[in-house]
């Protein structure tokens, strides 16, 4: 373990953690309701440093980043935390709950992506927000190696951290979990103007890409659709914005996303962005909803056909879409 970054030490040995917008206060020798930071004595630790829970190879199509290298195999990795606490969370084995683990160092965690050819490190799964000195080591030491980082998080962060993570990330996945402040406070624990202010800092330094699960009744509405689509807009109408089908999971009942929602939320999106996808659904179901290759915005050229995880870039040479020669706006 570490001493923890941005903290502040209180009367009776009580501290305040101010890595993200909960500022939680810390009672000595008690550990903060991610789990991954624990009062010792009026000092503040990162007890999950290095503490990894999950370890693999994946397409980096899996995270999901659909502009960001396609096809590319990246090696990803998890803490066992979050500072959510989605009723619906899909990894609620290791993000909510504690887990085994395994102590990896940031110079074996490198060592281990350039053993596999990966094309760098994504951290993923659970939230890294949580992991942040140990991400911030990991990110500079994998930089200096030509390793990209990558992020899959919530976006629960407060600005001073995040800025000083800035120079070492190369791509995000950030998830957008509705536009109503309400269901963040109620349902995931969070800050929706965190979130939003997260997105707009680092659209201006990273590759990113926004995702929107979609859960009947509670973030589907044709408004809230409306309002998300209007704000990815507002930061730059080439930002990938993925939808994703909701099935109940953990403490969720409701039932699946119907696929006319998801059809609705494609018809909404497109009307002003120009990447739109939609995930986690069947084979079957994606015959009746276009919703994982990417078309030239110009001409509308087939540029990658992704089945799965089967990825094939066919309309691409030297950067540019073959057929009207328009630059693309990702990096392969």
């Amino acid at each position: 373990m570490q001493e923890a970054k941005y903290y502040e030490k209180l009367p009776d040995k009580n501290v305040r953690c101010k890595l993200c917008p909960h500022n939680c206060v810390i009672k000595p020798h008690k550990i903060s309701p991610c789990r991954a930071r624990k009062n010792i004595d009026g000092i503040l630790y990162a007890v999950n440093y290095g503490e990894c829970v999950s370890l693999a190879m994946d397409t980096i199509e899996k995270k999901p980043l659909y502009h960001f290298h396609p096809g590319s195999l990246i090696l990803s990795i998890a803490a066992n935390s979050c500072n959510f606490k989605c009723a619906y969370c899909q990894n609620h084995e290791i993000s909510q709950g504690k887990s085994l683990t395994k102590y990896i160092s940031p110079e074996e965690l490198v060592q281990i992506a350039l053993k596999e050819n990966s094309i760098g490190i994504a951290y993923t799964y659970t939230e890294p927000f949580t992991w942040y000195e140990y991400l911030l080591d990991t990110a500079k030491i994998a930089q200096d190696k030509g390793l990209k980082n990558v992020l899959v998080t919530n976006g629960m962060i407060n600005e001073e951290p995040l800025r000083k993570l800035l120079p070492y990330i190369d791509a995000a996945n950030i998830d957008i979990k509705s536009m109503d402040p309400e269901f963040h406070k109620k349902i995931v624990w969070g800050d929706l103007d965190t979130v939003l202010n997260t997105i707009k800092i680092t659209k201006k330094y990273w590759a990113i890409e926004l995702t929107n699960l979609l859960i009947p009744e509670y973030n589907d509405s044709p408004e809230l659709l409306q309002e998300l689509v209007d704000f990815v807009a507002s930061i730059g109408v080439d930002t990938p914005l993925h939808f994703s089908r909701y099935f109940p999971h953990y403490k969720f009942k409701a039932p699946p996303t119907p696929i006319e929602t998801l059809k609705l939320a494609g018809e909404i999106a497109r009307k002003k962005l120009k990447y739109v996808y939609i995930g986690n659904i069947s084979l079957e179901e994606s015959s009746e909803i276009e919703g994982s290759s990417t078309y030239c915005s110009e001409c509308g050229n087939l540029l990658v056909t992704r089945s799965y995880f089967d990825i094939g870039i066919t309309g691409i040479t030297d950067n540019r879409c073959d057929k009207c020669g328009r630059k693309i706006d990702f990096a392969i």
